[in-house]
């Protein structure tokens, strides 16, 4: 029985993994010098893959589920041990459990200013980070070209390589898209689709996939965002010159309500006083210019010609219908009312003849 006991302790005869952490991707099964036992029971859980790999050589691949090693779930190992009596031998081949569950909250951000330009502001440099989830989608291509022989492979793995193709990425869709600068906020949910349906098939040789992509903030430099914030103050201001006005009003009432004196005080209520009245003078000048620019030309005071009777202006010498001689002294120029010969002025209106 001693014997016995001894050779069943170095069998495997059950091969499980229960991860308890956040960010590990692949665990080596710890063999411990021993060999698993056939017939042994193997559980994969949700969001797991086994892979076995036998003398460096990838054999076979589990998904979730309870299997029971046997040569019938188990061709690719049975080929290559060519074993020719039913496959009972115990066999020891390396186990890795790959952790295939989504790796949330992942963060990222530009490390470097990302050059665009921009038709209003010209060349900017924008800065951005937000989110992102991934994971591993293709268990047998994540061995052979990332984690390899590795007996313990976390997320800091291959979190750089992911980082810098997202930013290559956003990069591509910024400059490819021509977002303007003051629109991008207003276009994330876009720029994370297409920076996501870019990156992906970078990833997939790795035998990884982006599930998720998400912009939370793109900066814009200091001075574009002085220059947006004087451009909404503008626009909540309105109409400059009336606000103008407001402020000088403001100031008059401050330096009447002002109880000191001294010719500091006289000289604030003196300014804003002028101030004030110079924009009064302004706005009525500019008022009064068009009134007078429609009022009408006065009409000019016209005569009759005694020998064709047409209408002609007072004071001409001949008239343009029949070219008589006009006696100048019979109207007056200025009204046009008919004048004896030889008065001095004119009865009607007075004027000096």
């Amino acid at each position: 029985m001693g014997i016995l006991n001894m050779i069943k302790g170095q069998l495997i005869d059950v091969i499980e993994w229960s991860d308890s952490s956040s960010s590990t991707m692949v665990h080596k099964y710890d063999m411990n010098g021993k060999e698993i036992m056939m017939g042994a029971q193997l559980t994969v859980r949700e969001g797991q893959a086994a892979i076995f790999v036998n003398e460096g050589q990838l054999a076979d691949v589990f998904g979730p589920g309870r299997y029971e090693l046997q040569t019938s779930n188990m061709p690719i190992m049975t080929a290559l041990k060519s074993w020719k009596y039913g496959f009972n031998s115990p066999f020891k081949s390396d186990v890795y459990f790959v952790n295939t569950k989504q790796f949330l909250d992942q963060k990222w951000g530009t490390s470097n200013p990302v050059m665009m330009r921009d038709a209003e502001f010209g060349m900017i440099r924008l800065r951005a980070f937000g989110i992102y989830s991934f994971k591993v989608s293709d268990p047998t291509a994540f061995l052979k070209e990332v984690f390899g022989t590795s007996a313990l492979f976390t997320v800091d793995g291959v979190e750089g390589q992911i980082k810098r193709t997202i930013v290559s990425g956003l990069s591509d869709a910024i400059a490819e898209s021509k977002i303007p600068a003051l629109d991008l906020a207003a276009n994330y949910d876009e720029l994370g689709n297409y920076t996501m349906n870019a990156v992906n098939p970078k990833l997939a040789p790795l035998g990884l996939t982006l599930c998720s992509f998400v912009v939370e903030n793109i900066s814009l430099p200091e001075e574009v965002e002085k220059t947006m914030d004087k451009r909404t103050s503008m626009g909540v201001l309105g109409n400059l010159d009336q606000y103008a006005k407001y402020q000088a009003a403001e100031a008059m009432r401050e330096a009447a309500n002002n109880d000191g004196s001294g010719m500091a005080g006289m000289g604030v209520g003196m300014g804003a006083g002028a101030a004030m009245g110079q924009m009064f003078a302004q706005s009525f000048g500019q008022q009064a210019a068009p009134a007078a620019q429609a009022a009408p030309a006065a009409a000019q005071p016209m005569a009759t010609c005694p020998a064709c009777g047409a209408q002609i202006a007072a004071g001409a010498k001949f008239c343009p219908e029949c070219g008589a001689k006009q006696n100048a002294a019979a109207f007056c120029p200025e009204c046009g009312a008919q004048i004896t010969a030889g008065a001095k002025f004119c009865p009607e209106c007075g004027t000096k003849l």
